[in-house]
């Protein structure tokens, strides 16, 4: 019979750290927040490392992950379309570095960046957070509204922290 690995949830003892984008910063702030929000109610501990911009990320987000200070990475930031081509530069050098940094440092860094075709759609996807049932409970059910994909990508880096764990000791 086939055996499922799922992560385990809670991260009591974990470290993790955000690498984020001053570039768009009201928007990346509000990421940071959900995300650090999300590994602290897990239990876990979390740094930020603000570097210029999202080409910057993938090498901000190695650095990090290869000090061995940390369980998992994010990478946060936030791209909006323009009217050149440089936008679609920027997106493909973030996500394929973001990619490059985790098999080559064999951490998990998850991707927390927005791509968006405007100001509107960015902030859309970071509503800040509120106390309760807030955008980020109402992205998860479902409903329709403003998310924090922030918290997205902190569960996505809880999850495959978790997941290596148990492949790691054959379960």
């Amino acid at each position: 019979m086939a055996r499922t690995l799922e992560p385990e949830t809670g991260a009591a003892g974990r470290r993790f750290a955000i690498a984020a984008s001053r570039f768009n910063e009201s928007v990346v702030g509000n990421l940071v927040e959900g995300a650090v929000r999300t590994f602290e109610e897990a239990g876990a501990k979390v740094h930020i490392a603000w570097c210029p911009g999202a080409v910057e990320l993938p090498l901000t987000a190695q650095a990090l992950a290869r000090t061995g200070r940390y369980d998992g990475v994010v990478a946060m930031g936030c791209v909006i379309r323009g009217g050149t081509p440089h936008f679609d530069y920027v997106c493909d050098m973030a996500a394929e570095g973001v990619l490059r940094a985790s098999l080559a440092s064999e951490i998990p860094i998850s991707f927390g960046v927005l791509t968006c075709d405007t100001l509107a759609d960015a902030e859309y996807r970071s509503a800040p957070l509120a106390g309760g049932h807030d955008a980020a409970e109402a992205g998860k059910l479902g409903q329709l509204g403003p998310t924090n994909k922030g918290v997205e990508a902190a569960e996505a880096a809880l999850d495959m922290v978790n997941l290596l764990q148990r492949i790691a000791q054959g379960d």
